[in-house]
C-alpha cells in the first residue's frame, strides 16, 4: 500500500487562457467543414445546466432520486469576431459592408484551447482542446461608449445554447475535451490537421465518432483521387475511406455540370488525409 501525498513536484497542475479560437459553419448535410480562425477571443465560459435531482417517495420515505436531462451552454466574449459569424448572430449581408440584423440564426460549431500549466514548466506543460457542436447564439447586447481619458475596447459577449448530437455508444453530446498531457502525440496531431487545416485540407470540425476513432488507434490514412472532367461531365472515383461532395450533398458517379463547380474530399469516420494532398477541386464549365 501507499499512503497518499499532496502536492508533490510536478504535480500542482492548473489551467488557464484561452487561444487558437476557431468558428465552424454547416453544410447542407450538417457537417463543419468551413472553419474560420477567430481573432480576439477573449473569454468562452462553459455553464452546463440542467442534472437537477427530483426525488421520488413512497412508503413515507425518499424511494430514489431522478435527475432532468443535462444542458451545455455559455457565454462567448470576443473583441471582434469571423465576417462568417454574422449569420450565426442573426444578420444578413446582402452585399458587402451592409448588414440587415433580426434574420435567422444558423447554428454554428466552436474549437478552442486552454492551457494547462504545472510547477515546473509553467504553461509549456499542455493543452486542452475543447469542442462544441451545433450551437446557437442568443440576441446580445452591445455597448457604444464615447472615447476618453481611459480608453476601452468594446467587448462583445454571446450567450449560446447547444443541441446535443450523436455517439456511437455513448449519450448524445455537445461537447469534447481533449488533453494534450493525456492522449498520444500522432493522434492529437491528426485531430489538430483536421481542426486547423494544412497545406492541401481546410479546416473542419469532425463529428464526435471520428474524434473518438482518432484516439482509439483505428485511423487509417486515404488518399483522395482528383475526379476526371470532360464534356461538362465530372467523372467522381471511388476511394475507400472517402467522400465526395459538390454543393455540400454527396456525389457519385458521372455529374454533368451547368456552371463552375468546385468538387470537395471529406474524410470518413476512421480516416484521414495526409497532411500534404489536395481535396478540392474546380471545374470550369465550357
Amino acid at each position: 500500500m501507499t499512503a497518499l501525498s499532496w502536492d508533490q513536484v510536478g504535480q500542482r497542475i492548473y489551467e488557464t487562457g484561452i487561444d487558437r479560437g476557431v468558428l465552424y459553419l454547416p453544410d447542407g448535410q450538417g457537417a463543419y467543414v468551413n472553419g474560420y480562425a477567430w481573432n480576439g477571443l477573449t473569454t468562452v465560459t462553459e455553464s452546463p445546466s440542467g442534472a437537477e435531482s427530483n426525488p421520488q417517495y413512497a412508503d413515507n420515505f425518499k424511494y430514489l432520486d431522478l435527475y432532468s436531462a443535462e444542458q451545455f451552454g455559455g457565454t462567448i466574449e470576443a473583441f471582434t469576431y469571423p465576417d462568417e459569424f454574422a449569420s450565426c448572430d442573426g444578420t444578413a449581408v446582402p452585399t458587402p459592408g451592409v448588414s440587415v440584423g433580426q434574420q435567422s440564426r444558423i447554428p454554428f460549431g466552436l474549437s478552442y484551447r486552454s492551457l494547462v500549466g504545472n510547477d515546473l514548466e509553467s504553461t509549456d506543460h499542455g493543452y486542452k482542446i475543447h469542442l462544441v457542436y451545433s450551437a446557437k447564439a442568443a440576441p446580445s447586447e452591445k455597448a457604444y461608449a464615447t472615447v476618453n481619458d481611459s480608453p476601452e475596447a468594446i467587448s462583445f459577449s454571446w450567450e449560446f445554447t447547444t443541441t446535443p448530437v450523436s455517439v456511437t455508444g455513448l449519450k448524445p453530446t455537445a461537447t469534447i475535451v481533449i488533453d494534450s498531457t493525456k492522449v498520444d502525440a500522432d493522434a492529437l496531431a491528426g485531430l489538430e490537421e483536421a481542426l486547423y487545416g494544412t497545406a492541401g485540407a481546410d479546416p473542419m470540425l469532425p463529428t464526435p465518432d471520428a474524434v473518438l476513432a482518432m484516439f482509439t488507434g483505428t485511423v487509417t490514412v486515404a488518399t483522395p483521387i482528383q475526379p476526371t472532367f470532360a464534356s461538362n461531365t465530372i467523372t467522381i472515383p471511388t476511394v475507400t475511406g472517402v467522400t465526395y461532395y459538390i454543393n455540400g450533398l454527396v456525389a457519385t458517379g458521372s455529374v454533368a455540370i451547368t456552371e463552375d463547380t468546385i468538387v470537395t474530399a471529406r474524410p470518413n469516420v476512421g480516416y484521414k488525409f495526409p497532411p500534404v494532398v489536395d481535396s478540392d477541386w474546380l471545374f470550369e464549365f465550357a
